[in-house]
């Protein structure tokens, strides 16, 4: 970590395995295991069952964790769209709201996969084509979901200096010293 920066812990463990484990889950069942087959149909169900996990520890977790924490209310999505017209990238310990948008959009899309793919297994869908279609779709829209995700963690660790990425896996986000203080007080206010 260079000389001007200062870590913060964000992302507990729970976290952090969440969030790897789901994107196993996801890019696994997209692009490697075979539709319908015992695989995907159990990677399926993790994934949604992590999703799950993650909604009970977004009220009883670290208080990063918390969805109160950075839930993305109209207030705090337009006090940080100013901050980005302000050129303050990243004055936000952990999610900013638009991350925050985003989480909850693929556990979303993620949870519509689990009901969609289990209903496609119930005597009631089983060969159902729109059912299919639906599945189908909520696949690829979630792919592109993602593919946009990570996009925006790159753009934004190089526009902000800070690697999320790495910072998704360590639980630590190095904030440059001049935003240390506004990321503690802004973790202090949501408390």
């Amino acid at each position: 970590m260079a000389d001007n920066t200062q870590g913060i812990k964000v992302w507990d463990r729970f976290v952090r395995v969440f969030h790897w484990t789901l994107a196993a889950c996801v890019l696994g069942n997209y692009f490697v295991l075979e539709d319908g087959e015992g695989p995907h149909r159990w990677a399926g169900y993790l994934a949604a069952g992590l999703v799950l996990s993650r909604v009970v520890w977004g009220f009883v977790g670290s208080r990063p964790a918390r969805f109160a924490d950075f839930f993305p209310t109209p207030r705090r999505l337009r006090a940080h769209w100013q901050d980005l017209r302000q050129g303050r990238l990243d004055a936000h310990a952990g999610h900013n709201p638009l991350g925050a948008l985003m989480m909850l959009w693929l556990m979303a899309l993620v949870l519509g996969l689990a009901v969609t793919g289990y209903l496609l297994g119930s005597d009631a869908f089983w060969g159902d084509d729109g059912m299919q279609a639906l599945h189908g779709a909520l696949a690829n829209i979630l792919i592109g979901s993602v593919g946009l995700h990570v996009l925006a963690a790159l753009v934004m660790s190089r526009l902000g200096g800070i690697n999320l990425i790495k910072a998704m896996v360590t639980g630590i986000k190095p904030v440059p010293q001049r935003g240390v203080e506004q990321a503690r007080a802004g973790v202090e206010a949501r408390k």
